[in-house]
């Protein structure tokens, strides 16, 4: 079943000098999948991103999820689209270092107007899933890269979102918390068929992605499926992102 199409999709940076970061995409994305987007350094693969996530609005071109479209929807609707909708997860964490763990977690639920015993018993059992439940009490600056991560992404999808969106979510992490991060989400993908859609530069981070869609200045280049293996998907990303010419910054390093 589908849950996102993407039609004839352009965005354009009006200014002085107009940029075309978009530019005639269409794509689909089914219920339950998990599919990353790659591309070089200013390829569009953000710019897409927060155009699926309401952040910004096509110059033309629609977006379909479950079949509507959000970008037509007022501005207190789009909110609570938004909110009920989507799941985010940044490069950065993105999160409130005067709340603890366990207030960052249920912040979607306190906008929600959700009842506290009901919140907390909630954010345990994510807590508990994702292997954070030791840092509920601390404070983010408390806690590692990692852990922080992990919270994020309870955070994410606490409220059981349609899509979940994930930028870079693995930028800001060493390579080992990397791993266990990208784990957790292939984790969540497979048992609780949570779809998501994966902006990332690093091909590691992409092989444990169903599907990887490629960008290049603006426009689809390719399109990989992951077979058995994730080990030849990861060699067929890095050939297809050599292939781009994606300067030695765009690709990863760490072997799988």
């Amino acid at each position: 079943m589908e849950l996102l199409r993407i039609k004839q999709l352009s965005k354009v940076y009006g200014g002085k000098l107009a940029y075309r970061a978009l530019t005639d995409i269409s794509l689909s994305i089914e219920k339950g999948e998990f599919v990353g987007i790659m591309g070089p350094s200013g390829s569009g693969k953000t710019t897409l991103l927060q155009l699926v996530a309401t952040i910004d609005s096509p110059t033309t071109g629609e977006i379909l999820i479950n079949g509507s479209n959000p970008h037509l929807l007022g501005k207190n609707k789009l909110a609570r689209f938004r909110r009920r909708e989507l799941g985010f997860v940044f490069q950065d964490f993105n999160l409130l270092n005067t709340l603890t763990v366990l207030e960052n977690i249920v912040l979607p639920l306190t906008l929600d107007g959700e009842r506290a015993d009901v919140m907390t018993k909630k954010a345990e059992a994510i807590a508990e899933k994702l292997g954070i439940a030791e840092v509920l009490n601390k404070r983010t600056y408390e806690i590692s890269g990692g852990q922080a991560q992990r919270a994020a992404i309870a955070r994410a999808i606490i409220h059981e979102p349609s899509l979940l969106c994930a930028d870079e979510p693995t930028g800001n992490l060493d390579s080992k918390s990397a791993r266990a991060v990208m784990e957790l989400l292939a984790r969540l993908n497979a048992e609780e068929a949570a779809t998501m859609m994966l902006v990332t530069h690093d091909a590691l981070a992409a092989s444990y992605c169903q599907r990887v869609i490629f960008i290049k200045d603006g426009e689809l280049f390719n399109e990989l499926h992951r077979g058995e293996s994730r080990q030849a998907f990861f060699q067929s990303i890095i050939d297809v992102l050599s292939l781009m010419g994606g300067g030695a910054h765009d690709l990863s390093s760490i072997r799988v």
